[in-house]
């Protein structure tokens, strides 16, 4: 009996192992059956793709006439259609069993309360649904992503293009690209150009009317400077000399402002394409004939001559009577214009300069170069002549100017624009960081903001302190439609407060709103 009743024991034991291995064999069994049926399924896919392979062969012999195509070659592509379809039914074949096996898992999960998820149905074995939902996930997330910045942006735009920086009027009539502009220091303020047609144009700031027009340069002229207490000009220019000349003008009676639409939120931005063609960019036929008709001044009170390369820029030193030139011959010239005598050649850089720039009330010149360096020279006193050579870019420095207190920036191709201390030169206070390379930049005296037009025809407004203020409208409608060259602040007008100009053969003048500017910051 103990015999017996162990065996029951045993057979009882026996009888619940057999149930859970009848469930598991019942299991494999299921499986066995379904990868039997899936493969019974492709079985007769094949079988049906090899009678539809007969099918196309005889098809092949019955059209074998109408068919232009040699035989063999013919034969050949209908065996590989008829592999790629059978490819695609397996595929197809399988995507059905996967969604069937999705379906199981999702009524288990609803049955247990949790969230039929992607992410969370693809445990175990389905891997590949994981990396799938994963992909999906991350794409929702950067397309909510990109939806709210857009969205930033069209605020910003809204806000700063419309209120804070409006395009206020368009000097055109030059026939060539425009090197530089800047703001007469005497009355009546008068804006100034220098064009690669080898003329400089004085142009009235508030009707857009030239003025006046110097044609005493045999090249390019590459940069205009106005003296600080008289109405004379300073042009240097390709002819390797640089011009003093006296001009008189008379204002025109002020014309209403025309009004320039804003630009649209979803308006094209055509900062990278090239929407400008030679006939729009030559500016409006009436504006170039006015142009062609404004008086003319073709003789220079004073030439100065000793550079034996280009004159790329030239300044007037604190006081007006000395000028310093700056030029392809790798050298800086400082002359005294009344007698046009050479007084110092200011040597020691590697490749050609690219700008001058003087301080506005202290005896101090800055000249930049393609050598990566600009160089900081000091008048101030008479016995010595001292230069500091600072080495904070990568690329060519295009141009360096001084700030109204003792801070000098520095632009340069390397897309950078760094602002440094005089008292401390080793490293700079802020370093701004763009996009395109930037040409002849512009500090503005009371707010120093600083201005900077870039390859790509945009111009941006940052603080010294590296902080991005605004850009200015550049769609179909205002703005450049090619590389802007030059910058120049003018805040003694109340209406046009800022020029820009560039190789589009315009120069424009725009209203920026500097205390909404410093308060959107």
């Amino acid at each position: 009996m103990p015999g017996e009743s162990g065996c029951g024991g045993g057979g009882g034991g026996g009888i619940g192992g057999g149930g859970m291995a009848a469930a598991a064999t019942g299991a494999v069994r299921q499986a066995k059956q379904k990868r039997k049926s899936h493969s019974l399924s492709i079985r007769r896919t094949n079988s049906t793709e090899q009678e539809r392979g007969g099918f196309l062969q005889r098809d092949l012999h019955l059209d074998t006439q109408e068919s232009k195509l040699p035989t063999a070659l013919r034969s050949n592509l209908l065996d590989l259609f008829g592999q790629i379809e059978r490819e695609f039914e397996n595929l197809y074949i399988e995507n059905i069993e996967l969604r069937r096996e999705v379906d199981a898992l999702n009524e288990r999960l609803s049955g247990d309360g949790q969230a039929g998820d992607g992410a969370d149905l693809a445990k175990g074995a389905l891997k590949t649904k994981t990396s799938h939902s994963t992909s999906q996930l991350s794409q929702k997330l950067k397309t909510t992503y990109k939806a709210s910045t857009s969205k930033i942006v069209s605020s910003f735009k809204a806000t700063t293009s419309r209120a804070v920086c409006q395009l206020h009027r368009e000097y055109a009539g030059h026939r060539d690209g425009i090197w530089d502009l800047s703001t007469s220091r005497t009355q009546p303020t008068v804006l100034g150009t220098a064009s690669a047609d080898h003329t400089a144009m004085l142009w009235s700031i508030e009707t857009g009317r030239c003025l006046l027009k110097y044609l005493g340069h045999q090249g390019s002229v590459n940069s205009i400077k106005f003296h600080p207490t008289e109405q004379m000009a300073l042009t240097a220019s390709g002819d390797q000399t640089a011009h003093v000349w006296r001009f008189l003008v008379q204002l025109p009676a002020p014309q209403p402002v025309a009004e320039v639409p804003p630009p649209c939120e979803d308006e094209a931005d055509f900062s990278d394409k090239d929407d400008g063609g030679e006939a729009e960019a030559d500016g409006p036929p009436a504006a170039a004939a006015a142009a062609s008709e404004c008086p003319t001044v073709r003789a220079a009170v004073t030439a100065l001559r000793s550079h034996q390369g280009v004159v790329i820029a030239a300044d007037w030193l604190a006081g007006g009577r000395q000028a310093v030139t700056a030029s392809w011959d790798r050298a800086a010239n400082l002359y005294d214009v009344e007698t046009s005598e050479l007084v110092h050649s200011l040597t020691g850089h590697d490749r050609e300069l690219t700008h001058c720039c003087t301080h506005p009330s202290q005896r101090l010149v800055v000249t930049s170069s393609r050598d990566t360096t600009f160089r900081l020279w000091d008048f101030r006193d008479p016995s010595i002549h001292s230069v500091n050579v600072f080495q904070g870019h990568t690329d060519t420095v295009t141009s360096a100017v001084f700030t109204l207190g003792d801070n000098v920036v520095s632009g340069s191709d390397d897309r950078t624009v760094k602002v440094w201390d005089l008292k401390n030169m080793r490293s700079p206070m802020a370093t701004i960081r763009t996009d395109s390379a930037v040409n002849r930049i512009s500090v503005s005296a009371s707010q120093r903001i600083i201005a900077l037009p870039h390859d790509n025809r945009q111009v941006r407004l940052f603080d010294t302190s590296g902080v991005r203020l605004a850009r200015l409208p550049r769609s179909n409608r205002q703005g450049h439609r090619r590389m802007v060259c030059c910058t120049a602040w003018c805040e003694d007008n109340a209406s046009c407060n800022l020029f820009t100009c560039g190789f589009d053969r315009q120069a424009l003048g725009w209203n920026i709103n500097i205390p909404a500017l410093l308060q959107e910051k």
